[in-house]
């Protein structure tokens, strides 16, 4: 197969994260002999430094010529620490989403068995939990109407769905949910908000057309508390842009590091991959940000073209990463000296020789590098 793949690597780690994602394709290339090709462009800070816009003109047109986007992360303190700048690096993100048209936010929520011991959370509580959360990305107070009184003392953020937005999601998440376990809990607060309550009313009449899947309800306040609780509950969540943003951060306690969720945003004509986490600027260049959400993204990304052969060697070499504690130091507190790339080259040298066993483990704390 041949895809052309826009690079957006973003600020911060974004660009070492990024960077191992990009390897592990070229493996994936070679190994079931693809051709993938990859062009960079900036978004963001980086972008605002070099143009003054978060989303040059050039990056978007790219992103719009290519199959599929790979997504570093965004955002930098001059910016977070500054309420009153009128361009900020976020803004780059939500114009991409919208844009495109990238609606749907899926972000899989899974806890390793040989990470139980990593989350704050008990192994008991947390041991088989396999959510896949489906957040609509491009309505909602995000996106809504934004009003500041002329004496600075008043704001408001409106936040507006239709039921077209609602429905297209949601035949999205349920159409997932039949090739899991066969349940869709909708996060809301009808009990509150109006638009909540336009959800439930349209989530509730597309179930009809799911009849083998089981339709649940939760306010978001209770779900938030559940997904502690016992997160092994729920199956597919489906829910609102802010609410889900809010939930699936909330969610990476359960795998022990917001390092390990991986997400996608699609539309109808175009895909992006991304991981969850935001651009850990206290981490640049300093070789400890974790890649496998991004790595888990770049599977994602295969996924999506059909290509789950390729995707599940990926995830395999990170399963492998894990179980022999080749991670940096947010999950690996003996060896923490494991750098961001040594865990791409890991997982790169896994994919060209998946039967190796456990022979280059050394070779990664030694420093080596693991391709001849």
């Amino acid at each position: 197969m041949k895809l052309k793949i826009a690079v957006l690597p973003g600020d911060g780690v974004g660009p070492e994260v990024t960077a191992q994602a990009v390897k592990v394709l070229k493996a994936i290339a070679q190994e079931f002999d693809h051709t993938f090709q990859f062009k960079y462009a900036p978004v963001g800070a980086v972008a605002i430094d070099e143009t003054g816009e978060p989303l040059p003109k050039t990056t978007l047109d790219l992103c719009k010529a290519t199959d599929a986007i790979l997504f570093g992360a965004i955002g930098d303190p001059k910016y977070d620490n500054d309420p009153s700048a009128k361009v900020r690096p976020e803004q780059g993100l939500l114009k991409l989403r919208k844009e495109l048209g990238l609606y749907a936010n899926i972000r899989p929520v899974k806890a390793y068995d040989t990470l139980l011991d990593k989350s704050p959370l008990k192994r008991h509580i947390i041991k088989g939990t396999d959510i896949c959360i489906y957040r609509e990305l491009t309505g909602g107070i995000y996106f809504g109407e934004k009003k500041l009184s002329d004496d600075g003392n008043t704001a408001s953020d409106l936040c507006e769905y239709t039921r077209a937005e609602i429905e297209r999601i949601t035949h999205l998440a349920f159409k997932s949910a039949q090739s899991r376990k066969r349940k869709v809990t909708l996060v809301d607060k009808a009990n509150v908000l109006e638009s909540s309550r336009l959800w439930r009313r349209v989530v509730t009449e597309v179930s009809q057309e799911y009849k083998d899947v089981k339709l649940d309800f939760l306010f978001v306040d209770n779900a938030a508390m559940q997904i502690i609780l016992n997160p092994k509950q729920f199956d597919v969540i489906l829910t609102e842009n802010m609410f889900g943003d809010i939930i699936s951060d909330e969610a990476s306690v359960i795998g022990g590091s917001i390092g390990l969720l991986a997400s996608a945003s699609v539309g109808d004509y175009f895909a992006m991959f991304e991981p969850i986490h935001g651009s850990y600027p206290q981490a640049k260049d300093l070789g400890i940000a974790n890649p496998i959400a991004s790595i888990l993204s770049a599977a994602m990304l295969l996924d999506h073209f059909g290509l789950f052969e390729e995707a599940e060697l990926i995830r395999e070499g990170v399963e492998r990463s894990l179980k022999l504690n080749i991670t940096t130091p947010d999950l690996n507190t003996k060896f923490n000296h494991i750098s961001t790339s040594k865990v791409g080259d890991f997982i790169e040298d896994f994919i060209n020789n998946p039967k190796d066993n456990n022979m280059n483990f050394t070779n990664i704390h030694l420093g080596q590098s693991t391709i001849i």
